[in-house]
C-alpha cells in the first residue's frame, strides 16, 4: 500500500521484493519504500505470470487464511491483523509443502546453523 509503513518486518538477507507490474508497485512512493527496507525490487516480464508465482500464492494463501472471513473496523486494526498473522503465524507456525513441511522460521535457522557449521 503506497504511502504506508510495510505491514512485515523486512527480511535480513535485505534480498528482492518481487511485484507484478502493477501500478501501485511501479509507483515511486512504494519503491522508495522498498529500497528504504533495505531491498531491491524486482519486476516479473510483461506478460508472464509465473515469475511472480510465488509471491501471488502468498497473497492467495493470506486471502484465503485470514483476509476474506474476516472484517476490521479500522485499517489500523487489519494492518495488526495481517502483521501478526504474517510474523507469527505465517511465518514462525504454518507449515509449507515447499520447505519440506517445515515453517520458514523454522527452515532458515536449520540453513544458516548448517552454513554456519561448513
Amino acid at each position: 500500500v503506497c504511502g504506508h509503513e510495510p505491514v512485515a518486518t523486512p527480511v535480513p538477507s535485505r534480498g528482492a521484493n518481487n511485484s507484478d507490474r502493477g501500478g501501485q508497485y511501479c509507483a515511486h512512493a512504494y519503491q522508495k519504500l522498498i529500497r528504504k527496507a533495505g531491498m531491491r525490487p524486482s519486476m516479473s516480464r510483461k506478460g508472464n505470470c509465473y515469475d511472480n508465482a510465488p509471491t501471488e500464492s502468498f497473497w492467495g494463501t493470506l486471502k484465503q487464511e485470514m483476509v476474506h472471513h474476516r472484517r476490521f473496523r479500522t485499517r489500523q486494526k487489519a494492518q495488526a491483523a495481517i502483521q501478526e498473522w504474517i510474523e507469527i503465524f505465517y511465518n514462525r507456525i504454518r507449515r509449507h509443502t515447499s520447505l519440506g513441511g517445515k515453517a520458514p522460521a523454522r527452515w532458515a535457522e536449520e540453513y544458516y546453523a548448517k552454513r554456519k557449521s561448513a
